[in-house]
């Protein structure tokens, strides 16, 4: 069973789970604090799946919540429970306890805290309640290895913790190009956390070496009707011909089959995921140093510090004047990379070793991919 906060949009946390719950052999329950899009539905794909919204968007309906969950559990009798994202940590926990049945609560955190003052009153309310109520759960499943850190410096209880990666099915490779890259993309939410504004001054100050780079920006609230979006275009003199606004995707292959090389300017992440669908398709990343980003883009990208335009820019006309062979040689080592290590097979059954042993020794948790899922 899962319970995670929203089941709806593309974040991170719902595309690794919707991918665990298409690959899964086995009966599996998620359950949805807010709603299950017709997307997600989509992209799970499992008849074995039972998908659940709760329509739980107050304070006020947390007890009805809580009390849903609970009778599920009883009804259900999972084998374990998994709830991603803070809110569901929380309420899951609390639900286990009122149905009564001794069931291991594993908790999947998808957050680093690299800048906290990026998350909402809410968000922040929930990270102190998780870190009060760590020490109640089964484990922590961590996607980064900074976020493991950061939260065990922040209080979360430390025995019982380990990594496991966001992972993937490889796509076939993309085109080769042989020019240096012009066209950068970003995907993500249109968010403080993702800091679209310092990518915006970047490429403006990078156009006056580079008049001829682009952006092309996708994600939720990323379209040209977003007016905080067109004033910030309008404070950095960007037009159209500069970034193109494409709003919330449904096909990703062709996002990704647009751009050269993508950009992420965020202020905090845990596991970037669109880091490794970027170089699945074999895109060098330029990225801020959150997460496990340096983990990740190792040598075939470049790495700045948050909230700074001016090294942002450095990096996006660095890799617009690399070489064609230099270009080639880091679009072959990010498919390499993706392939070695975050191949959904080999996550997942990392997650599954955890629920058939009840361990998060990482020496028993790594093991050969098997094709059963979770």
């Amino acid at each position: 069973m899962h319970v995670i906060t929203d089941f709806s949009g593309q974040g991170g946390a719902q595309a690794m789970l919707a991918r665990l719950v298409a690959k899964s052999g086995d009966r599996v329950l998620v359950v949805s604090l807010t709603e299950v899009s017709d997307r997600i539905k989509s992209q799970c794909a499992n008849p074995n799946a039972v998908l659940i919204g709760l329509n739980a968007r107050s304070l006020s309906s947390m007890p009805r919540a809580i009390l849903q969950i609970s009778r599920l559990i009883r009804q259900y009798k999972p084998q374990a429970v998994l709830c991603w994202m803070y809110h569901a940590m929380v309420i899951g926990l609390i639900a286990s306890w009122i149905s009564g049945r001794k069931v291991p609560i594993y908790w999947t955190v998808r957050q680093a805290l690299d800048d906290t003052s990026s998350f909402t009153r809410s968000t922040r309310i929930a990270v102190d309640l998780c870190r009060r109520l760590s020490g109640r759960c089964a484990g922590i499943i961590y996607n980064s290895q900074r976020a493991l850190d950061q939260h065990t410096k922040n209080g979360f209880a430390a025995a019982r913790s380990c990594v496991i990666p966001n992972g993937l099915i490889m796509p076939q490779a993309s085109v080769v190009r042989s020019d240096p890259p012009r066209v950068f993309g970003i995907a993500a939410r249109f968010h403080p956390q993702k800091d679209h504004e310092t990518l915006f001054q970047a490429l403006s100050l990078a156009l006056r070496s580079v008049p001829d780079l682009r952006i092309i920006a996708a994600g939720e609230n990323m379209s040209p009707e977003n007016s905080e979006v067109q004033s910030l275009l309008a404070r950095y003199n960007l037009t159209a011909d500069n970034v193109e606004l494409c709003g919330d995707l449904h096909d990703m292959a062709a996002f990704y089959k647009r751009i050269d090389a993508l950009v992420l300017s965020s202020r905090t992440e845990g596991f970037p995921n669109v880091i490794v669908e970027a170089m699945s398709y074999g895109h060098p990343v330029v990225s801020t140093d959150v997460g496990d980003a340096v983990v990740i883009i190792r040598n075939c990208g470049l790495i700045v510090p948050p909230r700074n335009a001016e090294l942002l820019a450095d990096a996006l006309v660095h890799a617009a004047n690399w070489s064609a062979p230099e270009y080639l040689e880091k679009r072959e080592k990010a498919r390499a990379i993706v392939a070695s290590t975050y191949q959904l097979d080999r996550i997942a059954a990392q997650y599954r070793n955890i629920l058939e042993s009840g361990s998060l020794d990482p020496d028993k948790i790594a093991s050969q991919p098997e094709q059963k899922g979770i």
